[in-house]
């Protein structure tokens, strides 16, 4: 038997008031924990067993989270996991939590969800097709945590935000942006990446890679060596301040942007 609690103050109220009857049990689910870390009630001889989740029908984390439409807010409420989802959500927001690991099985089946904000959790972990699958997913921020290996990600992105982790050389998937033709944000700022992660697509206006370990650039990183005509209009902002790299020693490789990148020209 699955019960829905709509009402928070009886959760807190159950372990002074709740009478059982004989053989039942009643469960509160992990993700559920932080209201109610001790509240597991039984009898003798449990042949039954009931099951309070913080939800209205069909939307199991409402009542846990704020839902606005097609939009679940669960910020700053010491979660470790991510909680189970409604089917509609299109947006999903667990920023300053303490979730640890993104499962390939938290976003199954969200075939609405477009944006993803994990912002300043303590994930160290995604399995890598834990994105892949979600028809419609354009935005993932997992800026703020101590993840090592960027996952793959679908060709709909539009923004990716992976600042502020711990991504190095071999964190990044060979050519990982190169099919993503609608990409406009790529922020990759205070990791450990030693290169620009080419090939970039054309639709790209913005690239943070500031304070990594980029040393060296390629003539043709950004531009089309073999068609002068080529221009990037678009990528108008390119951040490479606080990289070892003097952008001087390779001013070819600048001809088609609309404005030079921001670092050290000495």
């Amino acid at each position: 038997l699955l019960t829905c609690l709509r009402d928070p103050d009886k959760v807190l109220r159950l372990s002074g008031r709740l009478r059982l009857i004989p053989g039942t049990t009643i469960h509160f689910p992990s993700y559920f924990s932080y209201l109610t870390p001790s509240l597991s009630f039984s009898t003798p001889s449990s042949s039954s067993s009931t099951t309070f989740y913080p939800c209205a029908p069909g939307m199991p984390t409402c009542l846990l989270c704020t839902c606005l439409g097609g939009s679940v807010y669960c910020d700053d409420l010491k979660l470790d996991s991510v909680p189970p989802l409604p089917k509609d959500t299109t947006h999903f927001y667990a920023r300053y939590n303490r979730i640890t690991k993104i499962n390939k099985s938290d976003f199954a089946s969200m075939n609405k969800l477009k944006r993803i904000d994990l912002t300043a959790n303590e994930i160290t972990t995604i399995d890598d097709k834990a994105f892949l699958g979600l028809p419609e997913l354009e935005e993932v921020v997992i800026r703020e945590n101590h993840i090592t290996q960027l996952p793959a990600l679908p060709e709909t992105m539009t923004l990716i935000d992976a600042s502020h982790n711990n991504i190095g050389t071999k964190g990044l998937h060979r050519e990982a942006f190169k099919d993503m033709t609608g990409l406009l944000y790529l922020y990759l700022t205070d990791n450990h990446v030693d290169y620009v992660p080419v090939p970039l697509p054309d639709s790209l206006r913005s690239l943070h890679l500031q304070r990594n370990n980029i040393q060296m650039m390629h003539e043709d990183t950004f531009c089309n060596l073999k068609d002068f005509n080529y221009i990037r209009n678009a990528l108008e902002d390119i951040r490479l301040d606080g990289n070892p790299i003097n952008l001087s020693r390779t001013p070819q490789a600048y001809i088609c942007l609309p404005r030079i990148p921001i670092g050290d020209l000495i």
